[in-house]
């Protein structure tokens, strides 16, 4: 066959085996470029890699789970040995080769161990329900985290908008003073200074900008997003800020009974509890039931292997008891190592409770304090922006000195930016606050 008909056999073969193997390429998952803050954290709770890799350490400790139930049932081996000897007979003349074999199975049960095999049970279920919260722990961790990223994201935007604002007025402002310039009803200096003034606006403009690509880069970090040129975040239509605050004490009780880290500071407690009983049982007597059954053959002319098998059939079955004596204070030990461990578990758990009570205190003084600081900035920009507008007008008609108008709206500049952040900070601190009530964080 020629080269040239070669070549055009092979063509479409090649074509079948790339289509064959496009086909079976996985597809990869198209990431949205606007997020809202739910699509956000469902993203962290299903991709993060600190809560993928507790989820790995659950089910570690769920096969050691499967582990210590299977341990209560009697285990089952196999064994099988076949030998074969080479001998000379006749002085080297000749010679003959024996065969040999034995086969069984055994098998051991443990029937007592001072309730060891049940307390290794009940420690490796509470290790799986103790997985488990680290994981809820995490999330929650996360949550906070990806929502004050979020907000501060949202509040760049907002400075955004001001600040374009701002720039817009300053050019306007600087349009009519160069009017008010030409036409010799002003000086020089006030034109100057209202240039200086737009070029402060415009820098605080580019900074508010950055400020945001930063905060974008820090949520990206935390969402452990890949690489997205376009990420950007839903701006909400409203932001309340009004929330009521709940009681201090009523946040603080259910946190302290529904609050993941305070379960597991308590099955801590029970795990530790659970390895003193297990270091215990090892002052105790252990006994176990081992059977087995086997049988053997030689290279015998009187008997074939078959009727060996059924002659040396054989089946045992042992009751042994063994007793702790002298371990070389082993189990001293291991109940000294238990109580402590069970000591330092109480502590931590005591530890956590009180830590959480006053992070909740802490997050109802932040709730407070923000929404009364709110307020305040919320009264002082309405006045500013009052005396800034009547700055502007005498401004536009050259009624104002150009040293009163700047100090005006630089006190305007100030409440607008102490208003937003106090809008941002209020709403943050209030989501702190519900979240440790089991209010689930929305905007």
């Amino acid at each position: 066959m020629s080269h040239f008909k070669i070549k055009y056999l092979l063509i479409p073969l090649l074509g079948f085996f790339w289509l064959e193997g496009f086909s079976q390429a996985p597809a990869t998952k198209t990431l949205p470029e606007i997020w809202d803050l739910a699509a956000c954290l469902q993203y962290a709770k299903d991709n993060n890699i600190q809560v993928q890799s507790l989820k790995l350490d659950k089910q570690s400790a769920e096969q050691n789970q499967i582990l210590a139930k299977a341990a209560v049932f009697p285990d089952l081996s196999g064994s099988a040995s076949q030998s074969f000897n080479h001998y000379n007979l006749n002085s080297g003349n000749s010679s003959s080769i024996n065969a040999s074999g034995s086969y069984g199975l055994n098998s051991t049960w443990t029937l007592y161990q001072a309730g060891y095999l049940k307390m290794d049970i009940q420690q490796k279920d509470l290790a799986v329900q103790s997985a488990n919260y680290n994981i809820l722990q995490t999330e929650n961790d996360i949550t906070l985290q990806i929502t004050q990223a979020y907000l501060s994201i949202l509040l760049d935007k907002e400075s955004i908008i001001y600040n374009r604002d701002l720039v817009a007025t300053s050019i306007a402002q600087l349009e009519q003073a160069q009017r008010l310039y030409d036409a010799g009803a002003t000086a020089r200096k006030n034109l100057v200074q209202l240039e200086a003034q737009l070029a402060s606006d415009q820098y605080n403009l580019t900074a508010s900008e950055n400020a945001e690509r930063q905060d974008k880069i820090t949520l990206k970090q935390l969402l452990q997003l890949p690489e997205l040129e376009n990420f950007d975040i839903v701006k909400p239509d409203t932001i309340v800020t009004d929330q009521i605050i709940p009681e201090l004490s009523a946040v603080q009780e259910y946190a302290l009974a529904n609050r993941p880290e305070v379960k597991n500071a308590a099955l801590q407690i029970q795990i530790a509890d659970l390895g003193l009983g297990k270091a215990k049982a090892g002052y105790l007597p252990t006994i176990t039931l081992s059977t087995g059954i086997g049988t053997s053959y030689a290279n015998d002319p009187t008997y074939n292997a078959l009727q060996q098998f059924d002659n040396n059939f054989h089946q045992q079955a042992n009751i042994n008891l063994s007793i702790p004596i002298f371990t070389k204070k082993r189990n001293q030990t291991n109940v000294a190592l238990a109580n402590i461990a069970t000591e330092k578990a109480q502590l931590a758990y005591e530890d956590t409770k009180t830590t959480l009570s006053l992070a909740t205190e802490n997050a109802f003084i932040n709730a407070q304090n923000s929404r009364n600081q709110l307020a305040a900035a919320s009264e002082q920009l309405k006045y500013n922006e009052e005396a800034y507008r009547i700055a502007n007008e005498e401004l536009e008609i050259g009624e104002v000195d150009i040293v009163d108008f700047y100090q005006q709206r630089n006190l305007y500049v100030q409440a607008l930016q102490s208003n937003i952040q106090a809008k941002y900070n209020a709403v943050l601190a209030a989501k702190i606050y519900e979240f440790y009530i089991g209010v689930p964080i929305n905007l």
